[in-house]
């Protein structure tokens, strides 16, 4: 008994030994590192690219100078004007037209001339049958000079947010028809 006790004794005294690592633990954990940073490498770009456009900063409500107000009567005219725009990195130039004309109120109208059939460009008093009227001579939808949808089209014209500054009337982004019901 005396002999079990004595050695259980020196046991506790002695200093716990580490663990010894093989050649083969330490291959593991020295490729495994080396593939985790190479891969990391490679994935860390790519996320970046996939997800900095979304990071960017966007001038929201951005407009575009387009014409003096005093030019603007109550019969709708064709007004061209150029945006600058990015999608992603690739940046460019558009170049959009738009109907204005001032209402009974005297309110700026701007709208787009992108007929909600099937995507062709309406025209003003450009079909005899029908004056006084936004014509597409792709399918024949009709609308008024407000953009309200008189045949063919499931729905009225969109119109350009406007502001007017200084004389100048600016058009900003398309939205949904807000002039008609």
């Amino acid at each position: 008994m005396s002999s079990n006790h004595i050695d259980e004794h020196e046991e506790s005294h002695n200093p716990p030994r580490l663990k010894e690592m093989s050649r083969r633990q330490f291959l593991t954990y020295t490729l495994g590192g080396a593939t985790a940073y190479m891969a990391a490498g490679v994935v860390l770009p790519m996320l970046r690219f996939a997800v900095d456009p979304i990071l960017q900063n966007r001038e929201d409500g951005s407009f575009v100078k387009v014409v003096e107000e005093s030019k603007i009567t109550s019969e709708p005219q064709e007004f061209h004007f150029e945006l600058q725009q990015q999608d992603g990195w690739y940046n460019s130039t558009a170049t959009l037209t738009a109907w204005i004309r001032k209402n009974d109120e005297g309110k700026i109208v701007a709208l787009s001339p992108i007929c909600k059939h099937l995507g062709c460009l309406v025209g003003w008093n450009n079909n005899q049958n029908f004056a006084n009227e936004y014509y597409c001579p792709c399918h024949g939808a009709r609308y008024t000079a407000d953009g309200k949808n008189l045949a063919v089209a499931p729905k009225p014209l969109d119109e350009y947010m406007t502001k007017i500054d200084n004389g100048w009337i600016y058009l900003g982004e398309i939205v949904p028809n807000t002039v008609v019901e």
